[in-house]
């Protein structure tokens, strides 16, 4: 479409130079911007503009003059006028109906465009507003209008517009305040909002990796929405904005030369690569006049759609030195017929004929109510046109025509054999017919959603220079997803690679951002500490896991924590079983030997029966050791203490009987002696042993029932594993169980500590004395290494320290009279083992075989004196 375009407006250009109109004769083209019709539809274009006209100084009310002529509003005014003409001509929209139009300047002015607007309004038939309490009846001039293009004036009419509910479609109009329904009821337009435009550079942003950037927007309404706009969404985003200012109009007062200049170089001194500069097009050229004076190093601009393809930027000289401009385009239909359209316009307005004929049909102008339409129109070329005349904007005005007109075939409820009725419709009930309505226009299909806007998709441009202005090259789309075509970029930057904008370098995995100062693009990169990890790539602060869950330094996620106790195939565990097996082997062959020889004098010495049970409570402590290994549970948790305790109770109890019998017989006087030996020896003796018994069952039981040790597991002692364990939940009563065994184990060692045994008698005082040794250091020990050892191990030492403890009353009592039954078997006598202990039996002859023993038996280590 675009090549039979530019053949057509070659082809217009010969046609042009062959009318051979004769030079400074003027068109009647002012002339052509009204038409009389069935329904009229009113128009607002930039025709001209005031530039040079200072309307700051205005002191009356008096009419402004608009001096410099705008080509691209002439277009878009003509662009309306061959929409209308169309429809009349065919049948698809209001069969039979004729369509009227009247359009004037605006001079790009809320002044001067309020005067046609108060026309628009005026009475059918007059130039007037009437007052009155209710307007639904009221029919004004024109039944709807088209225009303004710039969203400073839509602001201004659609308030009043909107007072009277008259339908107003803008064609360039894009500043977001006016999709806010409760303000502007009846506004419309044929281009999307702001709105889509700032989320489209902000993806854009995103997608080449741009997040710290400066922002600039003119200082009128659509600069400062449009800023604001992309502003917030950047925030939201995460894109940082280093520096946001507005850039004065050249026209408003004296242009603020500082404020430029200031811009200019804060955008030069820092690390800024990207500039989105949402501007006006007399802005954005006094901008680029000021960089380029200055020498502004290149940067990449993002550019609003309102000065993409300004030529008043476009041409500006040295602009090729400014960087990489790019931007959003919208993408309308093509109207290839439009150039053809243009030259004939300006072929009938150059004929006097026509121009004579179109003064008989059309009454006056009212110029002498708003002044002239276009005084410019009427001297202009098509040279001067020519270039405007694939403008994107011109579809936007041409399909606001075909939104108007199809809410009229609505409202009349026409169809293809024409219309039932043409009774006059006021403004407000062509407006119902708008919300949420659908129309086509060229076979593209639109729809205005319910705050008035329309939908369409947006082509990225990127400026490719060539001698003298540069050409719009497509690379990418935007329809509510960016699609990017990175094969046709072509940056403008030292190198031609796509610049880097950002003030931090990218965080590596495992990463997270601490903000420097105020803006959250400017960071030092942290790694996450081990149990935290980086859930998403811009966090600000590391997740901790879950309790259940571990993670090592700089992590992205968390692994799951396995459970951890003594397990059975520990090496620690292993040598542990290895100690059992030998102590329990040691029991059983000291158990065996002294059933095999139950009835000599050295078993019977050692207690007989009471020496077999205390070997076998002893084998019992250590099988307890088999509780602690393994994963814990309730059951061994609460068995673990009473089934060490009470067997260890047992066997101190016999120790402690042995230790009473010995100390009886040495200290106290014979008398007494004898008596509390028998006891000793007799049933008392086992009763002895159950109050033992009994009362650390009673300290176990206590300690169970108020203090009952529970299954836990720890997830912040070890770093990767969660440790499954058996809490002591007071480490008092841990204690107090030990009580019974400890008063035994001193008792002992009290008994024997002090004892002089006789030259050639059985020293078993010793035995016992050592044996009580070795508890008390195996369990001495064991507090500081309980205490101190990690929670995981402390299984493991209690298990050695059960294990110890056997083995030293093993080694130190039970071993040293195994020995003398196998290697001394000529000392297990009564004399050496039963000795002056005889007398709890009352016989003086059990004296005289002692020391006939004592006389016989040779000087042993044994049973030397202590």
């Amino acid at each position: 479409m675009p090549g039979l375009a530019l053949l057509g407006l070659t082809a217009l250009l010969g046609l042009t130079a062959l009318l051979g109109r004769g030079k400074g004769a003027p068109l009647c083209l002012s002339r052509q911007l009204r038409m009389q019709g069935d329904y009229v539809l009113g128009g607002l274009f930039p025709l001209g503009s005031a530039e040079g006209t200072d309307l700051g100084d205005r002191l009356q009310p008096n009419a402004t003059v608009c001096t410099r002529f705008s080509s691209l509003g002439l277009l878009w005014a003509l662009a309306m006028k061959m929409a209308v003409e169309e429809i009349n001509n065919g049948s698809a929209l209001l069969p039979g109906l004729h369509l009227g139009y009247d359009l004037y300047d605006t001079c790009s002015e809320p002044v001067v465009a309020m005067k046609p607007s108060l026309m628009f309004m005026a009475k059918a038939g007059s130039c007037s507003i009437a007052a009155y309490c209710n307007y639904t009846q009221y029919q004004p001039r024109v039944l709807a209008v088209i225009g303004p293009y710039s969203s400073e004036l839509a602001l201004v009419t659609s308030k009043f517009f909107s007072f009277f509910l008259m339908p107003q479609v803008s064609y360039g109009a894009s500043t977001d305040r006016l999709s806010n329904r409760e303000v502007f009821p009846s506004f419309f337009r044929t281009v999307p909002s702001d709105q889509v435009q700032a989320v489209a550079m902000v993806e854009l942003l995103q997608a080449l990796g741009w997040n710290w950037v400066a922002a600039l927007g003119s200082d009128d309404e659509y600069g400062r929405q449009g800023l604001s706009l992309f502003s917030s969404l950047a925030n939201a985003r995460g894109i940082c904005i280093a520096h946001e200012g507005l850039v004065p109009l050249p026209h408003r007062g004296s242009l603020r030369l500082g404020t430029v200049q200031s811009l200019l170089h804060q955008v030069n001194q820092s690390s800024v690569q990207v500039v989105v500069l949402f501007s006006s097009t007399q802005a954005a050229r006094t901008l680029f006049s000021y960089s380029i004076r200055y020498k502004l190093s290149p940067k990449v601009w993002v550019a609003s759609e309102a000065w993409l393809t300004s030529d008043l930027v476009m041409t500006l000289p040295g602009m090729a030195e400014v960087g990489t401009v790019l931007g959003f385009l919208q993408q309308g239909a093509p109207i290839p017929e439009f150039p053809s359209y243009v030259q004939t316009r300006l072929a009938l307005a150059a004929d006097p004929a026509f121009c004579a004929a179109l003064d008989a049909e059309q009454p006056g102008l009212e110029e002498h109510v708003v002044g002239p339409r276009c005084p410019q129109c009427d001297h202009i070329t098509l040279e001067n046109i020519s270039a405007g005349l694939l403008h994107h904007q011109t579809f936007a005005a041409y399909a606001a025509v075909y939104g108007v007109a199809q809410a009229l075939h609505n409202t009349l409820l026409c169809n293809a054999s024409g219309c039932p009725t043409r009774e006059p419709v006021q403004p407000w009930q062509l407006l119902e017919n708008m919300y949420n309505m659908s129309f086509h226009a060229r076979g593209l299909a639109l729809r205005f959603d319910a705050s008035g806007n329309v939908n369409m998709d947006y082509a990225l441009k990127l400026w490719v220079w060539q001698d003298p202005t540069p050409e719009l090259r497509t690379v990418g789309t935007f329809n509510g997803r960016l699609e990017l075509w990175h094969s046709q970029m072509r940056w403008h930057t030292p190198g031609k690679q796509q610049p880097v904008s950002q003030c931090s370098r990218q965080c590596r995995e495992g990463q997270v951002r601490r903000v420097k100062g105020f803006h959250s693009c400017c960071y030092d990169c942290v790694d996450c500490k081990a149990g935290s990890y980086q859930r998403n790539p811009g966090d600000l602060l590391c997740t901790q896991c879950d309790q259940d869950q571990w993670s090592p330094d700089r992590s992205t996620r968390c692994f799951p924590r396995r459970p951890m106790f003594l397990a059975w195939g520990e090496p620690a565990v292993l040598v542990l079983l290895m100690l059992l097996a030998l102590a329990l082997g040691l029991v059983l062959l000291v158990l065996g030997l002294f059933i095999w020889h139950w009835n000599s004098p050295l078993v019977q010495a050692s207690g007989g029966p009471r020496a077999c049970f205390g070997l076998a409570c002893l084998g019992l402590a250590c099988l307890s050791a088999l509780l602690l290994p393994g994963q814990p549970g309730s059951a061994s948790c609460l068995a673990q203490q009473p089934l060490l305790h009470l067997p260890l109770t047992g066997c101190l109890s016999t120790l402690f009987l042995q230790a009473a019998e010995i100390f009886v017989g040495s200290e106290l006087p014979p008398s007494w002696a004898d008596e509390l030996c028998g006891h000793l020896r007799g049933p008392w003796a086992w009763l002895l042993v159950l109050l033992a018994m009994l009362a650390e069952a009673a300290l176990c039981a206590w300690y169970l029932v108020a203090f009952p040790p529970e299954v836990v597991t720890d997830w912040r002692v070890l770093p990767t594993e969660a440790l499954v364990h058996c809490r002591v939940r007071s480490w008092i009563s841990f204690g107090l169980v030990h009580t019974t065994n400890a008063t035994l184990a001193f008792l002992c060692f009290l008994g024997t500590f002090l004892v002089q045994s006789r030259p050639g008698r059985y020293n078993g005082a010793r035995g016992l004395t050592f044996a009580m040794l070795a508890y008390f250091i195996t369990w001495i020990s064991f507090v500081p290494l309980f205490a101190n050892v990690h929670v995981a191990y402390q299984p493991a030492v209690q298990m050695g320290a059960t294990l110890f403890c056997a083995l030293g009353v093993l080694a130190t009592f039970y071993l040293p009279k195994c020995y003398l039954l196998l290697q001394r078997p000529e000392l297990n006598t009564p004399e050496f083992f039963l000795g002056d202990n005889t007398r709890g039996q009352g016989s003086s002859g059990g004296r005289g075989r002692g020391d006939s023993g004592q006389k016989q038996a040779a000087p042993d280590p044994v049973t030397s004196p202590q």
